[in-house]
């Protein structure tokens, strides 16, 4: 068996008794895999520093237990799909690892922070100029006249020689 904990962030949308109940059933499969479970932490609500599903604020639990690789991989392949589990992350203790506390609880806020959407520049038209009524031959390239091609005629010498 090997030493694990579990941090999972759950949705401050649902109930506690929802976060109650998906305590108890990772609780339970742990116990049913041949696990101990150790402690559970509740780390209370906390901002998160992105919006995960349009959310600011996650609660998180942490949970600390002994159990099987097997037991490990049911547990994570049963929180993915829980609904009011936004993140899980399960991690394997050092040996000799002792409990870990809650960081320090935030400053309270206002409330929740709200969107602001960001400023969409206006596209940029630019003006023609007044005499806008050009010819359209005014951007034609420009072409030679046609003209006979005729070549020079060689001029002759007298028959007879050089004068």
């Amino acid at each position: 068996m090997n030493d694990y904990e579990i941090l999972l962030m759950l949705d401050p949308d649902a109930s506690e008794e929802r976060h109650n109940e998906i305590i108890e059933r990772t609780r339970q499969a742990i116990e049913r895999g041949g696990g101990n479970w150790l402690s559970h932490d509740s780390w209370g609500r906390r901002r998160l520093a992105y919006e995960i599903d349009h959310k600011t604020d996650g609660v998180y639990h942490l949970l600390q237990f002994d159990a099987k690789p097997e037991t490990l991989n049911e547990v994570t392949r049963v929180l993915k799909i829980t609904d009011g589990v936004m993140r899980h992350m399960a991690t394997r203790r050092p040996k000799g690892g002792s409990r870990v506390a809650a960081p320090p609880p935030l400053p309270p806020t206002e409330g929740p922070r709200e969107r602001v959407p960001e400023p969409v520049a206006a596209p940029v038209v630019e003006a023609e100029p007044a005499d806008s009524e050009r010819r359209s031959d005014e951007y034609a390239e420009p072409t030679e006249p046609e003209s006979p091609e005729s070549e020079p005629e060689p001029q002759s010498e007298p028959e007879g020689g050089e004068a």
